[in-house]
């Protein structure tokens, strides 16, 4: 019988690698082995780190377990299904599929809760996609127009691609900013439309997004996860514009500036989260249509490219050591399991 490896956080800034048996397997269920899965750079490093509300529950309806020490928990998960209950049809038995599971090696489940990857797109793209997913609902909740001036804060995995996926509409300008040189290369390596990728850390920073921008911009993405970077944005933003705020923050906070053009500003301030729709669009879009659409924008952009360090499950601690203690050096981390 198989043995079944499990990243567990323990407490804060502690990471276990626990066994235990295989996952016994019901008639209607399959047996999945683990390829490999995604570390969230945003959300897991939260968790790590002990910020977190301690009063919430996960809004993924397919991880259904109170955030609190300890937890296996993880989203990303793609593997080969490697049994079949007697009730499922066999011909499921060595398709790949993409779930949302936490880091483990091993998992049992109805295959009505498994993306089917398609055959063209390799494991290392397919555990990408919920960030993917993520994006395309950040880009739908901007509602970017043609001509628009563009702004996203942060190029690490998410706001990567959201800033790819605006690369496909007619803008007038799309510029990035990212405290890492990693990750500004990145990004304007995406297309020659990224007109500039500058650096929060440099004195004249708002003046140069200022300059780049022409007096601000009609649309500002916040992806970076600090919330220091929302009075940016805000700064950043001209009359009437939007704010998206993709960033979780967590129990981190920061003062923001409303007292001096903001209140005249008539900025909309928009929240934007993966979980839910927003309603203007659930009449026509459900997530199997969202899902389906990141599926084709996952093909086309292969984020696997921003994959900068493979490691295997057994050594995850490093993993999370490198998020958090060296972000200057990665994008975005996966965990092997063969």
């Amino acid at each position: 019988m198989p043995v079944n490896r499990s990243v567990v956080f323990t407490a804060p800034m502690r990471i276990e690698l626990q066994e235990s048996s295989s996952p016994t397997l019901q008639s209607d269920e399959v047996l999945v082995e683990t390829i490999c899965s995604a570390i969230s750079p945003g959300t897991e490093k939260l968790i790590y780190q002990g910020k977190f509300p301690k009063n919430i529950s996960d809004t993924n309806d397919l991880i259904s377990s109170s955030i609190d020490y300890p937890i296996c928990y993880g989203y990303a998960n793609v593997g080969r299904i490697r049994q079949v209950g007697n009730q499922v049809k066999p011909d499921l038995n060595g398709r790949m599929v993409f779930a949302f599971q936490p880091h483990t090696s091993l998992f049992s489940t109805n295959p009505e809760k498994l993306l089917f990857v398609p055959a063209d797109v390799t494991p290392e793209d397919a555990c990408l996609l919920p960030f993917v997913e993520t994006a395309l609902n950040t880009v739908q909740d901007a509602s970017p127009l043609v001509g628009e001036k563009a702004l996203v804060l942060g190029q690490g995995i998410i706001g990567l691609l959201v800033t790819a996926i605006l690369d496909q509409f007619p803008l007038d300008k799309l510029v990035t900013t990212d405290y890492y040189a990693l990750r500004r290369k990145a990004s304007r390596a995406i297309s020659q439309h990224v007109t500039a990728s500058l650096d929060p850390m440099q004195a004249d920073y708002l003046e140069k997004i200022e300059s780049q921008l022409n007096q601000g911009a009609d649309l500002t993405i916040e992806c970076t996860g600090n919330p220091v970077a929302l009075n940016h944005a805000i700064r950043s933003t001209a009359y009437s514009g939007r704010v998206i705020i993709a960033s979780w923050y967590g129990e981190n906070s920061t003062p923001l500036d409303l007292g001096s053009t903001f209140h005249r500003s008539r900025i909309k301030l928009i929240s934007s989260q993966v979980s839910t729709i927003a309603p203007e669009l659930s009449g026509r879009w459900d997530k199997e249509r969202r899902f389906n659409f990141a599926w084709k924008l996952l093909a086309e952009i292969k984020p696997g490219k921003w994959i900068t360090h493979r490691f295997k499950q057994q050594d995850c601690a490093q993993a999370y050591e490198l998020i958090c203690d060296h972000p200057d050096e990665s994008i975005q981390v996966i965990l092997t399991y063969s």
